[in-house]
């Protein structure tokens, strides 16, 4: 923390306007030798930059002083906005890599220190790693919910109940001959008893927060030309898979990430499910296909079978055995004909459609966008937990408190509602977090 740290903040590569960020003890210092002086606290100054050691320009660039602690790290903070060309950027770092006490930062290390300084909770670093992995709206939004402090506070305002009930349990134990109002214990058990099942309600939301996080899982399936990799395209709107008349032609799963009306959703196209014969006792490179291709659909949040409509009456039985009550079926060719008398396979009502038309393809999307929809859940609703750790804290809490509620000894029950507030307190990194501090922010990258 005593180090002078520097990096591009911004997205390498050539680009308008690049920003080169100075945190620590000698971070105004260095702006002044570059620029030749400080400009006033969080106003915009325009200066050229001139390399200390040659004097020659590097360029005109706008610069920003951070006095801290009113920073983003809680530290003397320095920017420099300067062109996007990458000689340009070069020259500012190789001049701030010149200066005496500055060196390179670390991943992840401007959000450690904001971290260390009280700038963001854990909980709040680990919404703004995902507002920075964020590809739709749905997901922006609960990043940044997360990185504003929601979860953190619905947390800290648990373990404020907590502690209210523990401080009455303690002065039964620690008071017991003074005057105290009778039976101190029974008096928090019903706040016990709310706080147990209130966190409890939280960790039965289906994993939408996580399941958010990380998009829902889309399998394509279905016999050789039946339209997969047609469908696949037309939904990512460009040609993401080779479409060919000849079956067989899909060997290994395609992935392809979407945004189905601000929901993420990776689609994969799988191999056609057909019976292939061994050849010379080895398994073809189609059967192994097909073997991953089944292998996807048993992983996938979601199943979209895709089945020629001329088929209908008699569909692929491979195809048929990977549904569940929740697939999707699509008929498609419905530009040849042969159109059932009513749209249902299985017992699934299914979308007909044309892809070499476009015909129904608009429905299929707005199906896909309501059954994503659905399994999100509405983003206005409470705090998510979004993460494995956040889950494991909380069931953790819900455990000690039930411990607690179940304890004979008023002794015993008060060190659970300790263990329970603890378990909170990891949360927003009060407690117990710092073999997890290394692991968190090395996902963050250079200069964040």
């Amino acid at each position: 923390m005593t180090d002078t740290i520097f990096a591009l903040s911004s997205a390498p590569g050539r680009a308008g306007v690049a920003v080169v960020r100075v945190s620590g003890p000698k971070a105004g210092a260095a702006l002044e030798a570059l620029a030749g002086g400080l400009p006033a606290p969080r106003m915009a100054c325009l200066a050229a930059l001139r390399d200390p050691q040659t004097g020659a320009e590097i360029d005109r660039a706008l610069i920003l002083w951070f006095p801290g602690p009113a920073s983003v790290t809680g530290e003397d903070v320095a920017e420099l906005h300067v062109h996007g060309g990458r000689a340009v950027i070069d020259g500012a770092v190789e001049a701030l890599n010149d200066l005496p006490g500055l060196r390179p930062a670390e991943a992840g290390e401007f959000t450690r220190r904001a971290f260390d300084n009280g700038k963001l909770d854990l909980s709040e670093v680990e919404g703004l790693a995902d507002l920075i992995e964020a590809e739709t709206a749905a997901q922006r939004g609960q990043a940044l919910r997360q990185m504003g402090g929601a979860l953190s506070a619905r947390a800290e305002a648990w373990r404020a109940r907590l502690a209210r009930a523990l401080a009455h349990l303690e002065a039964g134990i620690d008071f017991a001959e003074e005057d105290l109002p009778g039976d101190l214990e029974a008096g928090v058990r019903p706040e016990i008893a709310a706080l147990h099942d209130e966190i409890a309600a939280a960790l039965d939301d289906g994993g939408r927060g996580e399941r958010l996080r990380a998009g829902m899982s889309v399998a394509i399936i279905g016999p050789p030309n039946a339209g997969k990799s047609s469908l696949l395209n037309a939904l990512a709107r460009r040609d993401v898979a080779i479409v060919s008349e000849h079956a067989g032609t899909t060997r290994d799963v395609i992935e392809v990430h979407l945004d189905l009306g601000g929901y993420p959703v990776t689609l994969s196209d799988t191999a056609g499910l057909r019976e292939v014969l061994a050849e010379e006792g080895q398994k073809s490179i189609e059967a192994e296909g097909i073997r991953r291709a089944a292998a996807r659909a048993a992983a996938a949040d979601l199943k979209l079978a895709v089945i020629d409509i001329r088929d209908a009456r008699d569909p692929d039985r491979a195809t048929l055995a990977l549904l569940d009550r929740d697939s999707l079926v699509v008929l498609n060719k419905a530009d040849l004909g042969g159109a059932p008398g009513q749209a249902e396979i299985a017992g699934h009502r299914a979308s007909v459609v044309s892809l070499a038309t476009g015909e129904g393809l608009p429905a299929l999307i707005e199906r896909l966008t309501a059954e994503a929809a659905r399994r999100f859940g509405a983003t206005s609703e409470a705090p998510a937990i979004t993460r494995a750790r956040h889950r494991a804290a909380f069931e953790d809490a819900v455990a000690a408190l039930d411990r607690s509620l179940r304890a004979e000894a008023v002794e015993l029950a008060a060190e659970d509602l300790r263990l329970a507030g603890r378990a909170l307190g990891r949360i927003a990194g009060r407690v117990d977090v710092e073999d997890l501090l290394d692991i968190i922010f090395h996902d963050f990258c250079i200069g964040k």
